[in-house]
């Protein structure tokens, strides 16, 4: 590894969203540092990927960015180049996740990014900075819905956790995590193909949703111990509605609809709680000590080899997200920015 520039070039490349007419269009673009939102920490990037916001910000499918033109990307790892704040010195390995980069601040899609410093975290020993871009803000997203369910007394003998978008990076990651925590999983899905990659990341059952009975009553049967959903609406109001008692359900997306039509029964009568997993702004101490999970007793087997086994250049990231705003994708794509970092 050669040892990385201590200065920004006059120009590098960056993935900009613009907005034109109303509507929002992606440009591979050289831009300078100067056209870069302020920050303390400039990083010259090595790695991103790209997440289900960043697909959806990328193909102007969803309104993520705050303000135009900007860097797409709310992941990123790379080396500190240049730092306002002590914590932090050139050489440095550092993650950036959340901390709405990508969103109010520019992201991670360009060769070098300017960022918040509470946005940096200190890449943990046990992580590569390729492995954490493997991770990025789907593995934390995941991560933070496994702590809060624990914290909330989720305990395997409460039943089977079900995990639905299970094959997406949170879902792929989750099953991952709750399957080594010590917990039964069962993967809802919609992909009949996805058989083998879903048991290989460990989940004991597979359920096709579409032989799911939702049901309408206030209860159902209840059938799961907890459950981690990547897509709110109908499928969340279900899971209420069959969640045992003192069950939590960690909300991380609303892929399927943002809504959620369902009576307190279920939170009543059977004490489920319905858990709000927010990756982009929490506080600081819990970021640092997931990502420390993260680099160790949380660490995802089969990382790279099967959950992000892909890695393409920026040039390719456009065609990824359509894929993944299609639900096509599985697992986690990983953007390789710096070749020789």
């Amino acid at each position: 590894m050669t040892s990385p520039a201590t200065e920004v070039p006059a120009t590098f490349k960056a993935l900009r969203i613009h907005q034109v007419d109303k509507k929002t269009e992606a440009r591979l673009e050289a831009i300078t540092l100067a056209d870069l939102s302020a920050g303390q920490v400039v990083i010259r990037v090595a790695y991103s990927s790209i997440n289900y916001k960043d697909a959806l910000a990328v193909t102007g499918k969803g309104r993520i960015m705050r303000g135009y033109p900007k860097v797409a990307g709310i992941d990123l790892s790379g080396i500190v180049v240049s730092s306002e704040v002590p914590d932090y010195k050139p050489g440095d390995k550092v993650v950036v996740t959340g901390g709405n980069v990508g969103e109010q601040f520019d992201g991670g899609f360009a060769e070098y990014a300017r960022v918040p410093a509470e946005a940096v975290v200190r890449l943990p020993a046990g992580l590569s900075l390729h492995e954490a871009m493997a991770l990025g803000t789907a593995g934390y997203t995941a991560a933070l819905a496994l702590r809060r369910m624990l914290e909330n007394h989720q305990r395997p003998d409460l039943g089977t956790i079900a995990v639905t978008g299970p094959t997406g990076g949170v879902g792929s990651i989750a099953i991952s995590l709750f399957k080594r925590a010590g917990f039964t999983v069962a993967a809802i899905t919609g992909k009949p193909g996805a058989e083998k990659y879903l048991r290989d990341l460990g989940a004991d059952e597979i359920v096709d949703r579409n032989t799911l009975d939702m049901g309408s009553k206030p209860l159902e049967a209840a059938r799961w111990g907890g459950a981690v959903d990547n897509l709110g609406g109908d499928t969340l109001a279900y899971l209420a509605r069959t969640v045992k008692p003192w069950g939590s359900i960690g909300a991380v997306g609303l892929a399927q609809a943002p809504t959620l039509n369902t009576t307190v029964i279920p939170f009543i009568l059977r004490g489920v709680s319905l858990l709000g997993i927010f990756s982009v702004e929490c506080p600081r101490s819990w970021r640092l000590a997931i990502w420390e999970r993260l680099a160790s007793d949380w660490k995802p087997e089969g990382l790279l080899s099967l959950i992000a086994p892909k890695t393409v250049p920026l040039e390719e990231v456009a065609t990824v997200a359509e894929e993944l705003v299609a639900g096509k994708a599985q697992g986690r794509t990983v953007v390789r920015i710096a070749d020789d970092l």
